[in-house]
């Protein structure tokens, strides 16, 4: 049946709270009929800006619901894959938040489901669609940078008060640090630089190593705000360590250096990149009020081998390279509207994946690939950075063959 507008549920609404404004600028492609949380305070929230919206606190129920096409995904990261299958099977499309799945098992059932029901399966991975993200996206394929060799990026962003809450209990973000030790949470760096290499496209992830800190600021925190008393001012409660570095090879022979790092006291860097090719280099900035830098190879004189070029402002290549989807002018001003990050082409690219019945742009394979970083990191640690090699989700194929 051909539907004109996706008729979308938002599963767990605090978090998810932060789609209502993306929601509202598309309102001739999506339509947010039904909220599906466990608290009232939640459902008071969204009848203020949708007073017609329907409740569920039971998820089960929402599936069954014929007047819903899609649901969001805005709940603990644990659950994400689980209620993603579940979805599907129930004949709904997903777009599903950060990570796709924590394990390589879940990974496997996620995409076979896919290829089985069908159904629209998008990460909400925001990072890969910020005005400068979707920038360097262009340069990249369009050889701006030429052959790539190296990538850089991290997630450095000091989130210890979200481990708990007020009484000291551990929230899903401290039972993910207490649990695991890996790359715990890689989508956000990791997102971005896979569509620059072109990962599922022309190249493809090959093998991994990861090594972690110990978690010193981490229980260092628990200490000062909770006491020697609390369990997690004790290092042996955590799991994860303070820093994490994981190394990436491709199969094309690029290399990717990966930091995640939660706990250390310090400025956040949550937009950490870099770029490097044959022909040129892009680095972000520090932080968010410091200016990227890119410098390209014949653009100005000299040469780099001979030690007398330097950087230009990434901002006197927007109006060359600018992503097509962030041309035009109203749709750049929905976009900043919508949220700080990409989330206003994250939510009109799955909608319109759904109505143009095709794959999206970051599919269920690509989904897959930057969420199995977390167990295949875990694994590498566990062997003391033995180097651990990727599964091929899609089987061989790459994105536009035949039957994929």
């Amino acid at each position: 049946m051909s539907i004109k507008r996706v008729r979308l549920a938002v599963v767990g609404g605090n978090r998810g709270f932060s789609y209502h404004q993306t929601c509202l600028n598309l309102p001739e492609l999506v339509e947010v009929n039904a909220i599906c949380d466990l608290n009232d305070a939640v459902f008071a929230k969204w009848k203020e800006k949708f007073p017609d919206i329907r409740t569920f606190t039971s998820f089960e129920k929402l599936l069954d619901d014929p007047d819903i096409d899609a649901v969001l995904l805005a709940t603990p990261m644990q659950v994400h894959a689980s209620q993603a299958v579940q979805a599907m099977k129930a004949g709904k499309h997903v777009l599903c938040e950060v990570a796709s799945a924590m394990t390589i098992e879940e990974s496997w059932e996620l995409v076979e489901t896919v290829e089985h029901t069908g159904a629209v399966y998008m990460l909400a991975e925001n990072f890969c669609y910020t005005r400068t993200a979707m920038l360097i996206r262009n340069m990249a394929e369009s050889g701006t940078f030429g052959e790539l060799t190296h990538a850089e990026c991290g997630y450095v962003h000091d989130v210890r008060t979200a481990t708990h809450d007020h009484e000291g209990n551990i929230k899903w973000r401290g039972e993910m640090m207490r649990d695991f030790n890996g790359n715990n949470y890689p989508t956000h760096s990791l997102g971005p630089v896979q569509q620059w290499l072109g990962i599922n496209r022309s190249d493809s992830y090959d093998y991994m190593t990861t090594i972690v800190s110990k978690p010193s600021s981490q229980a260092n925190y628990f200490n000062e705000i909770f006491g020697p008393g609390h369990p997690g001012s004790k290092p042996e409660f955590w799991k994860q360590g303070d820093s994490c570095l994981s190394l990436i090879r491709t199969k094309e022979g690029a290399v990717i250096y990966l930091r995640n790092d939660f706990s250390s006291p310090r400025p956040f860097n949550y937009l950490y990149y870099g770029l490097q090719g044959t022909k040129g280099s892009y680095v972000s900035g520090r932080d968010i009020h410091e200016e990227p830098l890119i410098w390209l190879d014949g653009r100005k004189p000299g040469k780099s081998y001979q030690g007398n070029v330097s950087w230009s402002k990434l901002s006197e290549y927007a109006d060359e390279f600018e992503h097509p989807w962030w041309q035009d002018e109203a749709e750049r001003e929905k976009a900043i509207d919508s949220a700080r990050f990409g989330d206003y082409f994250v939510m009109k690219e799955f909608v319109s994946a759904i109505l143009e019945k095709r794959q999206p742009d970051f599919d269920v394979y690509d989904s897959v690939a930057v969420s199995s970083i977390l167990p295949l990191s875990v694994a590498s640690v566990a062997q003391n950075g033995y180097p651990v090699k990727f599964p091929d989700f899609t089987k061989n194929k790459k994105r536009g063959d035949e039957g994929r």
